[in-house]
């Protein structure tokens, strides 16, 4: 069996880090996010994959390649825009004809046990699909399923809150026959002049075609929509991490718990790393410095005296040298911190904190959440973030100044200046 993953859409909800790299190439726990999707489809006896692409369409191509180092046949498939999922599966038609195929999309973390279940339970036969579904706490939020006999019924898109048809949410993991291709074909534009795929399952139903629900438990699967998802994501797969030192751990380094240091990265004396921890290859820790549970730092991060890093993810090539606090928070590539750069994650009131997405204020959920910061940030020295704030790749922000608000990409933040 195939699959078709669909990559091509732009992450506008995960800006900035966004701005300067597909979602899918998001780091959890050290991998980007389509590398870990892809390592379960493997697990699951599934070697060739179709990626349907359009945003940074080259960055995933560079990164990926043929698959080989994967394990994997890999072929990419342009979309011509932003068009739907339904559009994006129709696009790799002449790649899986003729045989039932799996469709997943590109920015979930899934794990192999929920993939397999989708595609046992369609092998089972007497349906045109399958399609798994998982119950959530804010239905809400996403593409709810009406089942009936576990047979699919229909599925709302974002119901009102207290008129959900039920509490189980579309993963976003289907198993096709051929069947779906002349429903796609006929798929019209939705409200949001989209392609949607659920209007496609949606027009199977009514035309007496069987589609089948798969639920899946909630710990094998994750939408990571949202930049504070990530930091789910992250801690989920570092529950599972194994203990292993490639690189090089001096004496009086203390390490508790279970702790990743990659090929020639180093842990100067006196770090204390308190794990689960991923630390990459290159990266330069301590000395005398705190990394804290949860914790991935890319390759070639460094991170170094007085510090103390907790619970969140440091991307490739950033300095964290000296006298800084950074917590619960996303920090891109090649961004550097003055001395004394300190992120906050905790309001004053103990209320989960907000965060501007897409022009209005979302709720986050989480009682700490520190910065989101796009790639080649930098800040000099005593700078102070306040929670919930994003960072536009390439700002500097000015020594001695507390931001408060969302800084745009590619500005030079001084004091006296409003946002």
């Amino acid at each position: 069996m195939k699959a078709v993953v669909l990559a091509a859409g732009e992450g506008v909800r995960l800006r900035p880090l966004t701005l300067t790299r597909p979602k899918h190439l998001l780091p959890v726990g050290g991998k980007p996010l389509i590398v870990r999707l892809l390592e379960s489809l493997r697990s699951v006896g599934i070697r060739e994959a179709v990626l349907v692409t359009y945003y940074k369409a080259d960055m995933l191509k560079s990164y990926l390649k043929s698959g080989e180092s994967l394990g994997m046949s890999l072929e990419y498939v342009p979309q011509r825009g932003v068009l739907g999922t339904a559009d994006a599966v129709l696009c790799a038609e002449e790649h899986v004809r003729g045989e039932a195929f799996l469709v997943v999309y590109g920015d979930l973390l899934v794990s192999p046990e929920a993939v397999r279940r989708v595609v046992e339970d369609f092998r089972k036969g007497g349906a045109s699909a399958s399609m798994a579904v998982v119950e959530v706490e804010r239905p809400w939020s996403y593409g709810v399923v009406s089942l009936e006999e576990g047979r699919v019924k229909a599925i709302v898109e974002k119901p009102p809150k207290g008129r959900e048809p039920s509490n189980l949410a579309n993963t976003g993991v289907y198993v096709f026959s051929e069947d779906v291709f002349r429903f796609l074909e006929r798929t019209g534009k939705s409200v949001r002049g989209e392609y949607e795929l659920t209007d496609t399952i949606t027009a199977m139903v009514e035309d007496g075609l069987e589609v089948r629900a798969v639920e899946v438990d909630p710990e094998d699967w994750m939408d990571v929509g949202y930049p504070w998802s990530l930091l789910e994501a992250n801690e989920r797969v570092l529950k599972g991490l194994e203990a292993e030192i490639l690189g090089e751990v001096e004496e009086g380094a203390v390490i508790k718990g279970p702790v990743y240091v990659g090929e020639g990265a180093r842990v100067r004396s006196g770090a204390y790393i308190e794990g689960p921890v991923y630390i990459g290859p290159g990266a330069d820790v301590g000395p005398n410095c705190y990394i804290r549970r949860y914790t991935s730092l890319g390759a070639r991060v460094r991170v170094g005296n007085a510090c103390e890093i907790k619970n969140s993810i440091v991307m490739d090539g950033t300095h964290i040298a000296h006298l800084s606090y950074v917590g619960d928070s996303v920090i891109g590539e090649r961004c550097n911190f003055g001395a004394g750069t300190l992120i906050a994650n905790l309001r004053f009131d103990d209320r989960p904190v907000k965060v501007m997405v897409k022009g209005r204020l979302v709720d986050s959920g989480r009682r700490k959440l520190g910065v989101i910061m796009g790639d080649e940030v930098k800040t000099g020295v005593n700078v102070s973030i306040m929670p919930g704030v994003k960072v536009g790749p390439r700002s500097w922000i000015a020594a001695g100044l507390t931001v408060y608000r969302d800084i745009p990409p590619d500005t030079f933040l001084r004091e006296g200046q409003k946002i």
